[in-house]
């Protein structure tokens, strides 16, 4: 495909974020199973219903009996028991203490980009630019600006599922439609896609693919030959590609997982997005960042603007430590959750009722089946919690392809996650 096909250019990738079509309407039967009901009628003044309408998230609503009992060991949330390393911490506290508490740049500090830059190059082994990287408040807030940037209401986006709970409410409240390609899973293959899949779902009012891998709740990571075959059909169809990435440093065997970044030229209709939660032990920070064509820079920067103005420059500096520090911190959690890993692969596939569980090559999660209790994953979460005090995930959280199963993280210490089996095991032997 040329220079000149508009969907190719990167005149095409930014220009061609709100695309022309049809008038015809789109029915769409959503899963009973989706986080979404009918808004109920609100005495105080307007709240559009598509906002109104999003019910709690099913991993809160687990997490929430746990309120004020430390007793129960969690396994809900994506989240290491490792603390920021110190280093990083203390170099927030010295720019706090240095009096760094203004308005910083919307899009990240100059330094920070440019420090981003050279950690996704080297990475991925690629030249990508400063210019083409944009910091934000999470690996969320990256999600939420990219589909507020490209989704009018009735578009839809296409969503690779089971995938994390957001992403799909995030779409529906901005009057979209999520679109789901559900992964496959057998003995032999283990979860994987089938493109064609993938392909049928998108029609034209599609304005974004968007894909997790490593994929939470399953692990599954997308190889790249794949990706190679989605690029080619998201630059004919003019379609975003949305790879979310936060877990690209979460592998057990290599350095990272194939990232769109590899294969994508940089006006290619491509969005990673990445985030400093899960490899540097970093979630309370909230900090990420997009990597994207470099015209679609101030248009992020604009939304920046509107929804919170700039990330703290002290938080920046954290941001800007670990980068520096290299492959220490990184090294450190993944051999933490190796070792979580190996304690899952030993002791869950051996509890009573546990079925269907493999261990993860990526990612730090534990996904499985349990027999007896069908599709009832949330009302079985919350009864481990009152009568077992530890805490895991319902499937229903995860979308389409979810139903029955169960998430847990093991990113925990080897104690407290041995601790957690044992209370799992008396758990489920009262099922």
């Amino acid at each position: 495909m040329g220079r000149d096909d508009p969907h190719h250019s990167s005149g095409g990738a930014v220009s061609g974020l709100k695309h022309a079509v049809s008038s015809a309407t789109l029915t769409i039967e959503l899963p009973l199973s989706l986080p979404f009901r009918k808004a109920p009628a609100m005495s105080i003044g307007y709240i559009r219903p598509t906002v109104a309408g999003i019910e709690e998230q099913q991993i809160l609503a687990v997490s929430k009996l746990a309120l004020g009992d430390p007793s129960v060991i969690a396994m809900w949330y994506g989240e290491s028991d490792l603390v920021t390393d110190t280093e990083i911490r203390q170099t927030a506290i010295n720019s706090l203490n240095a009096g760094e508490t203004f308005y910083g740049h919307k899009r990240g500090l100059p330094e920070f980009q440019k420090a981003l830059s050279g950690y996704v190059s080297g990475l991925f082994g690629q030249d990508i630019a400063p210019n083409r990287i944009t910091v934000t408040q999470s690996g969320m807030s990256a999600i939420m600006l990219i589909f507020q940037t490209i989704l009018d209401p009735g578009d839809n986006a296409v969503i690779i599922s089971p995938v994390w709970p957001n992403a799909q409410s995030v779409v529906r409240a901005l009057s979209g439609t999520p679109r789901y390609a559900v992964l496959d899973n057998d003995a032999q293959r283990g979860w994987h896609l089938d493109l064609q899949k993938l392909y049928d779902q998108c029609d034209e009012r599609t304005r974004a693919i968007f894909i997790n891998t490593p994929n939470n709740p399953t692990g599954w990571v997308m190889p790249r030959e794949q990706m190679v075959d989605v690029l080619a059909f998201a630059r004919e169809r003019g379609i975003w590609i949305v790879s979310d990435e936060v877990y690209s440093r979460m592998v057990y065997d290599g350095r990272a997982a194939p990232s769109f970044l590899e294969i994508a030229q940089p006006d290619d209709p491509v969005l990673v997005v990445n985030s400093f939660s899960k490899s540097w032990a970093m979630t309370g920070w909230r900090m990420g960042w997009i990597t994207h064509p470099p015209e679609l820079g101030d248009v992020l920067g604009n939304m920046i603007e509107f929804n919170y103005s700039c990330l703290p420059t002290f938080i920046q500096r954290a941001g800007i430590k670990a980068i520096a520090e290299g492959e220490r911190a990184v090294a450190q959690i993944v051999e933490h959750c190796r070792i979580g890993r190996d304690i899952c692969n030993q002791r869950l596939p051996n509890l009573p009722k546990v079925r269907d569980y493999r261990p993860a090559s990526a990612s730090f999660y534990g996904f499985f089946r349990i027999d007896g209790t069908g599709d009832r994953t949330l009302e079985t979460c919350q009864r481990l919690v009152r009568e077992a005090k530890v805490g895991i995930a319902p499937g229903t959280a995860f979308g389409p392809g979810a139903e029955g199963w169960y998430r847990l993280c093991f990113a925990l210490s080897p104690d407290r996650l041995s601790q957690a089996f044992d209370r799992l095991e008396t758990g489920l032997n009262r099922l």
